[in-house]
């Protein structure tokens, strides 16, 4: 069920894109002057991103959120890409990630590491992971990391990375998990 989602949000992002590009070239048509009328000289402007979306590398992110981590919660350390066994040892525990499947086991060792990992004292207090699209909600890998901090009772925070996620945004979402 996962991939036909993903396949059909792929199909209608794609849709829409090249529905804007049409919309972009028929516009260029739109009150032309005639071929003889002079013509002002195209000046390069970059179009912002629409509202709600922010293009940055997987390296600008991970900068972006270290910051935010280092300066709005001091009261915490943390690692960062950290893998799900540094928590749980390499174990295989059984659960269900899919409601169409029954109980399978997973190895935490497949989990996605998580991004980061805040600590008091020494001690895990919470999980805040980053991610493309709905991977927190369709990849295994995101799934077993999730599962392993749901039974370790652990906060997992994820933030898709497509999104603006602005710094009060971010600080506010991991301090209505309790951190």
């Amino acid at each position: 069920m996962g991939i036909f989602r993903n396949l059909l949000k792929d199909v209608i992002s794609t849709a829409k894109d090249v529905g804007k590009d049409l919309e972009k070239e028929l516009g260029k048509y739109k009150d032309t002057p005639s071929k003889h009328a002079p013509q002002p000289s195209p000046s390069p402007v970059s179009e912002p991103a629409p509202k709600g979306e922010i293009h940055r590398t997987d390296t600008q992110w991970v900068d972006y959120f270290r910051e935010i981590l280092q300066t709005a919660f001091t009261s915490y350390t943390f690692k960062e890409n950290v893998p799900v066994t540094e928590l749980v040892g390499y174990v295989n525990d059984e659960f269900q990630l899919y409601r169409t499947r029954p109980q399978q086991a997973y190895k935490a060792e497949w989990g996605k590491p998580y991004s980061f990992v805040l600590y008091q004292a020494g001690i895990p207090r919470g999980i805040v992971m980053l991610g493309k699209g709905h991977s927190h909600d369709s990849n295994v890998k995101y799934l077993i990391a999730r599962k392993y901090a749901q039974k370790m009772n652990l906060p997992y925070i994820n933030f898709y990375t497509q999104m603006e996620n602005e710094r009060n945004y971010v600080i506010e979402r991991i301090h209505k998990f309790g951190l």
